[in-house]
């Protein structure tokens, strides 16, 4: 394994290492991410496939969320020096290519970590999967579908059910996830409602199993882009195959964050949530 000399050094002494190739895929670009190493000493031996949100259409790696843009040290730092081996991964966007290539590239990532595990420091069993919007819902279909390391799975506001989404919306909203050219329809590849079967491939709520990790989803109650609904179905569906899920509703916030009391509460509940299923 390559890394080459990390880029930066940072006080807590967590080492980065930018821009790590973990798959070339043949017409598209390579495939990146960035790796947060603990210091000697404090690493837990677990690790966390961290996935961008965007609406499968625009972000990238280096985007843990806008409303943590302030933060430092940032969360990924701060993730790290909990004692987080933190790969942060690229994917191929909407307008590169259509699902399920999204979900073959996180499974990618999730591949060549397990592959390189002895280098870094992590039990390959000890993985969790942890994404925002659009992140999450690719975090959920490949911690659902994926068969070994995944004990853990943390969503923050991602859509679970693609055929559902529009009628979840209020009738005054502006969103119509069934227009042709909505992101979920572009990374779908058709109108989502035109083949229902295809939709619902691409839809988290299609993987549920009683034998999925335990999950924890994040999602504010006034939630214009992804209505709070989503996590609603998901999780009765997911309780009722047998799984185990740990719904929190944030009163009032919106996407993003838009409107959250308190930030630190949210990512302090997900930490925690990772460290009891790495423990």
């Amino acid at each position: 394994m390559e890394l080459g000399v990390p880029v930066s050094k940072l006080d807590s002494a967590v080492t980065v290492h930018h821009g790590v190739e973990f798959a070339t895929i043949e017409g598209f670009r390579p495939l990146l991410l960035d790796l947060y190493v603990p210091a000697p000493g404090t690493a837990s031996g677990a690790a966390i496939i961290y996935l961008h949100g965007g609406g499968w259409a625009v972000g990238t790696r280096r985007r843990f969320g806008r409303a943590f843009i302030e933060w430092s040290p940032t969360p990924l730092d701060r993730l790290a020096a909990a004692g987080f081996v933190v790969a942060t991964v690229d994917y191929r966007l909407s307008g590169e290519a259509r699902f399920p290539a999204q979900l073959d590239d996180v499974h990618a990532a999730i591949r060549w970590l397990r592959d390189h595990s002895p280098q870094l420091g992590v039990d390959a069993a000890k993985l969790v999967a942890w994404g925002e919007s659009a992140g999450g819902h690719l975090a959920m279909i490949a911690g659902l579908t994926e068969p070994s390391g995944i004990v853990g799975i943390i969503d923050w506001y991602g859509p679970m059910n693609l055929l559902s989404i529009a009628s979840q919306h209020t009738p005054d909203s502006d969103k119509d996830p069934d227009d042709a050219h909505s992101w979920e329809s572009a990374m779908v590849g058709v109108p989502l409602q035109v083949d229902p079967a295809r939709t619902l491939a691409a839809s988290p709520i299609s993987y549920v199993h009683g034998g999925a990790p335990p999950v924890q989803i994040h999602h504010g109650t006034a939630d214009a882009l992804v209505p709070f609904a989503q996590s609603l179905e998901f999780a009765e569906a997911l309780r009722e195959a047998g799984g185990i899920v740990d719904l929190i509703a944030v009163e009032g916030s919106d996407h993003f964050w838009t409107g959250a009391a308190d930030l630190d509460a949210i990512f302090d509940a997900s930490l925690a949530f990772a460290r009891r299923v790495t423990a």
